[in-house]
Formats: structure tokens, C-alpha cells, sequence
């Protein structure tokens, strides 16, 4: 049945513009379920998606105010010609292809063409520099590059002839460009024209390149962040992906009646499996934000039903909240604190797994009426059936503040050597402070020092061109080392404590984790990043990145003067305020633990920066190097 149904896809009329399919029933709904079984594809199984679910909505997009659907018959037809584009221009199997530019469905479209030929899909940050761009082409030695608009077409052109491999440009969006003319360079279509014309010259063509697909065949190449050296490109193959879309089916569910959000770099691998691959099995509509400007304003029209953020973006939604309470009347303050409260109550009683008590649960009614529902409104999570954080360390704090407020979060552990995922909760049970327990068919263990060791079929196929790095991650019995520090409970429940590199002694002897005492600094809605200092010194200091938008609000109502995001860090009204946050976080931690000097970092800093990472998170080494004199200004006053 199934490679009929892909046969028949991939004939020029197969993609038909049919009734759309209304499934209300949950026979009919399952029917549209790809199985991620062991020995699929992602090139397979992308093709049996499109033939099942023929006119239901594959992604929304939003153009001129609206958004726009695209169903999978036509999503597959783009597929499909970009492919046989490809194809005609010469692209062999397993060669590699780069892609660049922001979340948009035609990265997506580029990507699983790549991979329906047998090729290596090969993600590039868009912030990256020109001649980041070129380590990465060369590094993988790709011979085809996707580039998204002008801006990253001349990053490529200006380092081109560092690129002596590179065969041809093709651009999604031509705007600025209708007058250009480079033999290199193609549109993208004129790609999928060309591809049109081929399919209909020969309609299983390319039916037979994602049928000579194999599980073992590297997928893609996922470039890490480089905070301690070059960008290393982790190999990851189709069956890894396809491994892990089928753990993630097991404790994350999700359907064809799902809705979700695309926002975080496709070339990171948690955006990559949820937007990209993952759809492909379960069938869940995606929807692409504007721009990340826009994204608070586009998650609140789209009310996502499942939702993965980084922690800042849980932050930011925090801070949404309380500083709308902090501008409500003195009564309606109080009743959402009151209906917090409630919410927390009954938390507990469910993460205890204990009934909640009748009167508890009737004040619970009145607080999600009064309060919380409008309060999960504010920031789009009113229709969400769980949320996911990961990518990062978040305060405990934080996950049971969501979970009064009535949203099932779950923390999840893994990296990009995982193929995204090692550890999650197991469905019905959480532990705050806990990423949950390894997934099916994940093994997970403390290895010396306290490192977290993990094995399964989704670990990486290693660093491409580094065989010594390779074999540093991945030991002679097949455990990743994952550089983390944690330990298992005798349920097998995992905590992350810190990355290894990252914990330091002082002066004194003392052991700390520096990402504890961010985290509950992260946890004010007037602190964005921070990172603790300490290594070797007699006391902990910090460097502190404000959150612009709340700081700035706080100094408006409080009428202090600023011109620019330098003068606002400089007011000692805004110093006193930081002051306080970090006596509050103080509060909470040994003396010797205690931060006694900050600094404001006076950079309003964006993906753009250096010392960034693409999921916002301050870069500790960089940021050690960069703001050395800053660091050591804190340790050259006297200690008082």
C-alpha cells in the first residue's frame, strides 16, 4: 500500500487539487499518520505524507496581513521540482548543499529536496559573517548553495572566490535582484520550473532517487555554535532522524490537528526536527512568524496547540505577564496574584500525583475564569496542550510558575550529537529540576567526574573531516560524552547540574555552578543573561545583560533620564534596581556563593553578535575574553 501510494505521488498528475480531506474521526485522523518504523527514510516517508493527506494544510505563511495555506499535495509538488531542478543541473547523490536564511517554507522546501536525491542538507546561521559562510561551504565541501534574499547573496558573492567548489547559487526571493545577471547564480523558480519539466518527461524519476535512499545515508550536517574553536559540522544520518521523530512520538504526541510555530534558526536541530522532519510523520500544520519582531504578535494569532521555546523565550513570556499585572489596578493585581496562587496549589497536588481537594478545585474554576486563561492569552499559549522548553538551563522557579499558570511544561535535555533529544518526562509524570528520563530506547548513565554519558541509535555519526574530535565524543563502547554534569535518581530520573568546562573553584576551594545562580538571576523580569565569575577568585562576581524593553518601561514610570541603552545601563536607578535582583538571588545561596560586585554589559546585543548564540544565550568564553578589563574592575576594588 505504501509504495503505491508513492508511486503514484510521484507521477506529474498524482499531486491532485482535490476536496480537502476533513477527518473528524479518529480512525481517519490515524490514517494520515506516517509510522516512523525502523528501516524508513525521511525521503520516504515525506512522500507518503504528501500522497496521504493530499489537500490538508501543510504550513501557513504570512503575506500582506494574511495568512496564506499551502496544503501537502502542493508542498510535495514544490518538493518535487526543486529536486529534479537540482537534478538537471547535475546534483549527485550524496553530494552537500547549504542553505541560508531565515525561517521561511522555502528553506524547507530546499532542504527535503536535498534529501529526497540522496544529498546532505547543510544549514548556515543567517547572522553568520561572509567568511562564516565559507567555512562552512568548505568545510563540507558543498557544491550548492540556497540563499535566501540579496543581503545573504552578497555575503556569498563577496567571498566567493573562496569557494572554488561551488557550482551554483540558487535565490528564494529576487527582490532588489529582477536586473541581476551571474552565469552562477539561478532563482529558485527557475529551479522548480525546470523541475516541472523534467518530472513530466519522466514521472518516476524522481521516485527512483528517494527510493535509493537509505537509513544509514548521512541526512544532514548540523554546524555547531564554535564557542571554543571553528564550527564543527555533526553528521547525522536518516536514520538517527527517523529514530528520534519515533522516540518523540512515544512521550511527545502530536497529530494532524495540531498547530505549530516555526521561529528558531532551521539550522539548529531542535527547530530543524520540529519544523522539518517531525511534521512529516505526524502531520501537524506549521505556521512561520513574520520576523522575529513579530513573533509575540504572531503566536498570539496562531494560539499554537504544542509549542517549543528556548528558555529566553520563556522568560520573555514571564516578564509579558507580570509587567502587564505590574500596569493593572491595585484589584485586579491582587486577584491574578490570588489566582497564582490557586494555580500553584493545585500544581502541587498534581505534580504529587494527589487528588486535588474540592474546595481547591472550585477556587481553581474561578481563578482560570478570573485570571490564568486570560493570562495564557496574552502570550498564545490558550489553546497549548503541553509546551517544551530545552536548548539551555532554565530556573526551576520558572517551570513551576508555568505550571500555576496552568501549562504543562515539559524540560527537555539533549544537543545536537543526540539528534536533538536524549531525555523528557515520561507522559503524566514530572519532577521540576528534573529533564525526565531517557527516552525509548536511550540508555543514559554518570560517567567520571560526574559527566553524562549517552547511547542509542540517534547519537551522531560524528564531526565530518575531524576523526580525533570524533573519537574524544564518542568512546570504543558507543557513549557519547556529553561534556554535562548531572546524576540519575533510582527512578532514573536525570538533573543536569552544569556543563563540566563551565564549573569552576575558587580561591577559597569551593565548588560552584555558575548556571544555578544565573538561572534565578534570569527568573527577573529586568535581567536577560547574565554570566557568574569566580574561577580561581576569592569571591563570585557577574556581568549582567539588562532586558531592554522592561528596564526601559521601569525608567519611564520612575522618570529617570536616559537617551540610549548605554545611558539607561549607566543610571544608578537602574544599577539600584539590578542591585536588588541580585540581593534577591542572594538570598537563596551559601555566603560564599553570594554575587558581591555586578557590571552592566552597556551592548544591546542581538543573534548578530558575536557574543550570542543563535538561541540568545551569552557565550561564557567570549564573553571572559571580551569583557576582561570589565571583570577585572570588579576585582580591583577593595573589598569594603
Amino acid at each position: 500500500m505504501e509504495a503505491q501510494e508513492a508511486v503514484a505521488l510521484a507521477g506529474a498528475g498524482a499531486v491532485s487539487r482535490g476536496v480537502p480531506q476533513r477527518a473528524g474521526r479518529a480512525a481517519a485522523e490515524a490514517a494520515l499518520v506516517v509510522e516512523p518504523t525502523p528501516g524508513a527514510t525521511l525521503a520516504r516517508a515525506f512522500a507518503l505524507a504528501v500522497a496521504r493527506r493530499g489537500e490538508r494544510i501543510a504550513y501557513r505563511e504570512k503575506k500582506r496581513g494574511l495568512w496564506r495555506a499551502t496544503s501537502w499535495a502542493q508542498y510535495g509538488e514544490r518538493v518535487r521540482d526543486t529536486a529534479l531542478g537540482l537534478r538537471a543541473l547535475g546534483f549527485g547523490r550524496g553530494e552537500r548543499a547549504c542553505i541560508i536564511g531565515t525561517n521561511r517554507p522555502e528553506w524547507m522546501i530546499a532542504d527535503l529536496a536535498i534529501l529526497t536525491l540522496g544529498g546532505v542538507s547543510v544549514g548556515v546561521y543567517p547572522t553568520d559573517s561572509p567568511r562564516q559562510l565559507r567555512h562552512v561551504v568548505c568545510d563540507c565541501d558543498a557544491r550548492w548553495l540556497f540563499v535566501e534574499d540579496e543581503e545573504q547573496l552578497d555575503k556569498a558573492l563577496e567571498v566567493r572566490d573562496g569557494m572554488a567548489g561551488l557550482a551554483r547559487i540558487v535565490v528564494f526571493d529576487l527582490e532588489g535582484l529582477r536586473n541581476f545577471r551571474d552565469p552562477q547564480v539561478t532563482s529558485l523558480d527557475a529551479l522548480m520550473e525546470t523541475g516541472r519539466s523534467r518530472a513530466a518527461a519522466n514521472a518516476g524519476e524522481w521516485q527512483s532517487a528517494l527510493e535509493a535512499v537509505e537509513p544509514a545515508d548521512l541526512a544532514v550536517l548540523i554546524y555547531t555554535s564554535g564557542t571554543t574553536g571553528p564550527p564543527k559540522g555533526a553528521m547525522l544520518t536518516h536514520g538517527s532522524l527517523v529514530f528520534q521523530a519515533r522516540c518523540l512520538a512515544a512521550v511527545l504526541p502530536a497529530g494532524p490537528e495540531d498547530e505549530q510555530l516555526s521561529f528558531l534558526p532551521l539550522c539548529h536541530i531542535a527547530e530543524r526536527l520540529l519544523t522539518t522532519f517531525r511534521p512529516i510523520f505526524h502531520g501537524a500544520t506549521v505556521n512561520f512568524v513574520e520576523s522575529a519582531d513579530t513573533m509575540p504578535q504572531n503566536v498570539r494569532e496562531v494560539s499554537p496547540t504544542v509549542f517549543f521555546g528556548v528558555p529566553r523565550i520563556w522568560e520573555k513570556f514571564y516578564s509579558a505577564i507580570r509587567m502587564a499585572a505590574d500596569d493593572a489596578t491595585a484589584f485586579e493585581r491582587r486577584v491574578f496574584d490570588w489566582a497564582i496562587g490557586i494555580g500553584a496549589a493545585v500544581a502541587e497536588h498534581r505534580l504529587q500525583d494527589r487528588p486535588v481537594p474540592r474546595m481547591l478545585g472550585l477556587a481553581h474554576r474561578a481563578a482560570e475564569v478570573l485570571a490564568l486563561r486570560r493570562a495564557r492569552k496574552l502570550i498564545g499559549m490558550d489553546r497549548a496542550r503541553y509546551v517544551v522548553t530545552g536548548a539551555a538551563p532554565i530556573s526551576p522557579d520558572l517551570i513551576r510558575w508555568y505550571f500555576a499558570l496552568g501549562l504543562d511544561m515539559r524540560e527537555a535535555y539533549g544537543m545536537t550529537e543526540t539528534t536533538g533529544v536524549a531525555t523528557l518526562p515520561p507522559p503524566g509524570r514530572r519532577r521540576i529540576g528534573s529533564v525526565g528520563v531517557a527516552l525509548p530506547g536511550t540508555e543514559v548513565r554518570i560517567g567520571d567526574e560526574g559527566e553524562i554519558l549517552v547511547r542509542g541509535e540517534h547519537v551522531f555519526a560524528g564531526y565530518v573531516g575531524l576523526p580525533d574530535r570524533t573519537r574524544e565524543a564518542i568512546d570504543d563502547e558507543g557513549w557519547l560524552h556529553t561534556g554535562d554534569v548531572g546524576s540519575i535518581d533510582a527512578d532514573g530520573y536525570l538533573r543536569v547540574t552544569d556543563r563540566l568546562k563551565d564549573i569552576f573553584i575558587t580561591a577559597g576551594g569551593k565548588n560552584v555552578t555558575p548556571s544555578e545562580i544565573e538561572n534565578q538571576l534570569k527568573f527577573s523580569p529586568y535581567v536577560s543573561d547574565a554570566i557568574v565569575i569566580g574561577d580561581r577568585r576569592r569571591y563570585l562576581t557577574a556581568l549582567v545583560m539588562i532586558d531592554h524593553e522592561n528596564v526601559a518601561k521601569f525608567a519611564q514610570d520612575a522618570r529617570v533620564p536616559f537617551t540610549n541603552y548605554a545611558s539607561l545601563c549607566r543610571a544608578p536607578e537602574v544599577t539600584a534596581l539590578v542591585q536588588g535582583e541580585i540581593d534577591r538571588v542572594n538570598a537563596r545561596f551559601a555566603r560564599v556563593e553570594a554575587i558581591k560586585r555586578f557590571r552592566l554589559i552597556e551592548v544591546q546585543l542581538t543573534a548578530e553578535d558575536e557574543e550570542l548564540t543563535p538561541t540568545m544565550k551569552l557565550k561564557r568564553k567570549l564573553v571572559n575574553e571580551k569583557y576582561r578589563d570589565l571583570i577585572e574592575s570588579m576585582y580591583q576594588e577593595s573589598e569594603g
